[in-house]
């Protein structure tokens, strides 16, 4: 099993006048302790601080020079996490800064865990119910100028048309020999991505959810949120639910079969294309991420698509 997880830099790396801002902005002295946490592909900070007063922070910090992309999705998320209700299952931030060379967001410190995966029935139904009354909270979409989900995905969606035309070698047996069904099912969850007016994640995986002590569920990194139908996300989830081998069947619940099954083809397609594109800058680990979520994929979308399960 492939983890999500890059290489990162830390809280020591962040230039001293940068760290005195964040500090500024936590309250409560000097940094004296700062853990790095793991998941998510950045290579930027991503740390939990306590000061020498003991306030608390989750410091997350990246600069251009690691990797541009990662510094254009740090504006993003701190655009649009400073644009969430408050009573959005999402944490609070307590501010942040783009100097340019360094992009800072400053967060509530989460006290949680991350869902264990495989995932837990229990957490699995948490995990629903938390999705369902979010799309309410943010519909109608709190964040100005955000792309859609069809221009957000709808080209990687149709990646089946990319590998068909020259097709890898190492592409799965079965795929290869149902890419018109494969090519159609991500055609129909292309179309099922238009319109909506809820605010989506879109980047929902176990690492990217804590739970709290009371059972509350929190949704960090925001960076990747759109506008798209409410049930974006409960579908999203559920695939990383079904590359960890458990039953998706509450975050599916009222949502049309066959527009599930385009989603999963489409995402498929996302993923078994990107993982085999060069590795970018500074992320040397998310392509085999990637390569392990489209391979997980595949039996899931041959039953979906009429055929038994082998074994």
């Amino acid at each position: 099993m492939v983890r999500a997880g890059g290489v990162r830099i830390g809280w020591a790396d962040i230039p001293a006048p940068v760290r005195l801002d964040i500090e500024a902005i936590i309250g409560g002295g000097p940094v004296v302790a700062a853990a790095s946490q793991p998941g998510g592909f950045s290579p930027g900070t991503a740390d939990r601080v306590r000061t020498v007063d003991g306030a608390r922070a989750f410091v997350k910090a990246v600069t251009p020079a690691l990797n541009e992309q990662s510094a254009v999705l740090a504006r993003n998320e701190l655009r649009i996490t400073a644009a969430l209700p408050e009573h959005a299952a999402a944490p609070r931030l307590l501010g942040g800064f783009d100097t340019g060379d360094w992009v800072v967001l400053v967060l509530e410190d989460v006290e949680g865990t991350h869902p264990g995966t495989p995932w837990a029935a229990h957490e699995i139904r948490a995990a629903a119910a938390t999705l369902r009354g979010l799309a309410e909270a943010l519909t109608p979409v709190p964040v100005a100028g955000l792309p859609t989900a069809s221009e957000k995905y709808g080209a990687e969606f149709s990646r089946w048309d990319a590998l068909a035309a020259d097709r890898p070698d190492d592409l799965d047996a079965w795929a290869a020999a149902h890419l018109d069904e494969l090519r159609a099912a991500a055609d129909r969850g292309v179309a099922a991505l238009a319109g909506g007016g809820t605010l989506a994640h879109t980047d929902l995986r176990a690492d990217n959810i804590l739970i709290r002590a009371d059972g509350s569920l929190v949704l960090v990194d925001w960076p990747h949120a759109c506008a798209g139908p409410a049930w974006l996300d409960s579908v999203l989830l559920a695939i990383n639910v079904i590359v960890h081998g458990g039953d998706p069947a509450p975050l599916l619940d009222g949502v049309d079969a066959d527009v599930v099954t385009g989603v999963m083809a489409g995402a498929a397609a996302l993923f078994q294309h990107r993982c085999r594109q060069p590795p970018p800058p500074g992320l040397p680990t998310v392509r085999a991420f990637q390569r392990f979520q489209g391979d997980a994929l595949l039996p899931w979308l041959r039953t979906a698509l009429g055929e038994p399960k082998r074994g």
